[in-house]
């Protein structure tokens, strides 16, 4: 886009979607931008999640409105990456991080190691343009007659082998553990103990964790003595409260504890917002307000 087509296209979207927002609530305050600059945290929304009626930049356009500083997306692939680039820009809203490798084929494969390389790096050069600092990595799904210990292996020799390419670009590779109870039945990496260890043998400053703490909280509870645990090895952190995958208040987490417990780590980076909002993004960036209050 050109800087006036970028102009007209913002200008649009804000017409669009500010109804659309101010259709959930009829008693929003008039600045909204005061929702999203949280006191303690800065949250990046998952614009896959949020403001699903929307098209996709105009989710961003709405991040941006609410005050919230970064979003986050999945597969950069299908994306217009140069729009994506130009009005992030305009806005001066953060792309926190993406998807760059997702379950199918997974890096649990060790047949797949050339194929991962390459992804990694294309992804790199789509993080260098987005001015992107993370993406999410997937280990992969099970495969039939390989132990858990034998996919791990594979994992560490294909992470091991892009983390060069990720230190030279200087773009973190995150990967994310996911929960088998409710959401990803199959998959070969639950939990924070492996995630941690397969982490630590890579020994890469550019190879860390995505800590989602609603697939931890389902794993394996413990969300703040885990945390403590693992920290050297969190890479980013991601929430949603449990049971129903919405945002804070709505399930059995009190995420003004845990998000003070990783604040006090020294956790400094965005938190993902991976969640559905339940009754409306404006009752869900409220919630999200009231979790970064203690």
């Amino acid at each position: 886009m050109t800087t006036i087509d970028r102009r007209s296209f913002l200008a649009g979207s804000l017409a669009l979607a500010a109804p659309a927002a101010a259709a959930q609530d009829a008693q929003e305050p008039e600045d909204l931008s005061r929702i999203g600059k949280t006191p303690n945290t800065r949250f990046a929304v998952n614009v896959e999640m949020w403001w699903r009626k929307l098209p996709f930049l105009q989710r961003i356009v709405m991040a941006a409105e609410y005050g919230f500083p970064a979003v986050e997306f999945w597969p950069w692939r299908g994306k217009d990456i140069n729009a994506v680039s130009d009005i992030t820009t305009d806005l001066g809203i953060e792309v926190a991080q993406f998807t760059a490798w997702g379950f199918v084929p997974g890096m649990n494969e060790p047949e797949n190691k050339m194929k991962f390389i390459r992804e990694v790096k294309e992804a790199c050069e789509i993080a260098r343009r987005l001015r992107c600092k993370k993406m999410t990595v997937v280990a992969g799904n099970d495969i039939a007659g390989r132990s858990p210990e034998q996919m791990h292996a594979a994992v560490i020799d294909a992470l091991k082998a892009v983390a060069p390419i990720a230190e030279t670009t200087d773009v973190m590779l995150i990967l994310e553990p996911m929960n088998v109870r409710v959401d990803h039945k199959g998959h070969c990496l639950y939990g924070s103990p492996d995630a941690v260890r397969i982490c630590r043998e890579v020994g890469s400053s550019h190879v860390k964790i995505n800590w989602d703490l609603y697939h931890m909280q389902i794993s394996e509870g413990d969300l703040c003595g885990r945390l403590k645990d693992g920290f050297d090895q969190v890479g980013y952190l991601q929430l949603a409260d449990h049971p129903g995958r919405n945002e804070p208040g709505t399930g059995e987490i009190h995420y003004p504890r845990v998000l003070r417990a990783a604040k006090e780590l020294g956790y400094e980076d965005f938190v993902g917002l991976e969640c559905r909002p339940r009754n409306g993004e404006h009752a869900a960036a409220v919630a999200v307000n009231a979790a970064d209050q203690w």
